[in-house]
């Protein structure tokens, strides 16, 4: 039995318990005055049972909605936890990408050894959730991009993401930072003729 059903016994009870006592009766009322009396006792009872079963359901749903914030809470804190020490990371993976594209003229070893130490800290951070964002090509969205600049190019869409100068980065599909990229324009705006 929940704690609200034994409440409402307990009031009820209790209610029954009044109607039932023997009841003196001054000996002024008749009894048709003793049964109007009653009535109004008994209905100022049964508000007051209305009352306290309002304020023990308002409790209960309080309670409940305290409990499923503060899981919630330790749900975002388990899941953000990183959030901080990933920030930090991030430029040690734009120094190894930079590294590899500066690499292009040197021997084929060192340029693995760099382009393998990438692939396994991208491998790391990803069984963290940490997910590289690459919009090379995409239509831009300012929700994950940063435009640096805009550039015309006839050859691309209007709004494509033509060049990333940093790589994004997202934790648990939060972002923790924006592609800053270069988006096209879609080439320079066509002059209407103006005869009419």
């Amino acid at each position: 039995m929940s704690k609200q059903e034994e409440i409402q016994e307990q009031i009820e009870g209790e209610l029954q318990d009044l109607i039932n006592a023997d009841v003196e009766q001054p000996n002024n009322l008749s009894p048709e005055e003793t049964v109007v009396s009653l009535s109004a006792q008994i209905e100022v009872l049964q508000q007051e049972i209305a009352s306290a079963r309002d304020q023990m359901l308002r409790a209960s749903a309080d309670a409940q909605n305290t409990r499923r914030r503060a899981e919630a809470d330790v749900e975002k804190a388990h899941k953000f936890a990183l959030e901080k020490f990933a920030r930090e990371l991030l430029p040690v993976v734009d120094s190894l990408d930079k590294a590899t594209e500066a690499l292009s003229g040197v021997a084929d070893a060192q340029k693995e050894g760099v382009e393998m130490t990438l692939r396994l800290f991208l491998a790391t951070l990803g069984k963290f959730q940490i997910k590289q964002l690459d919009p090379l090509g995409q239509i831009f969205d300012p929700q994950y991009h940063e435009a640096m600049s805009m550039v015309p190019n006839p050859s691309l869409p209007a709004n494509a993401v033509m060049d990333v100068l940093q790589k994004g980065y997202s934790l648990n599909e939060r972002l923790l930072r924006p592609a800053m990229v270069v988006v096209a324009t879609g080439g320079e705006p066509k002059k209407v003729n103006e005869t009419a």
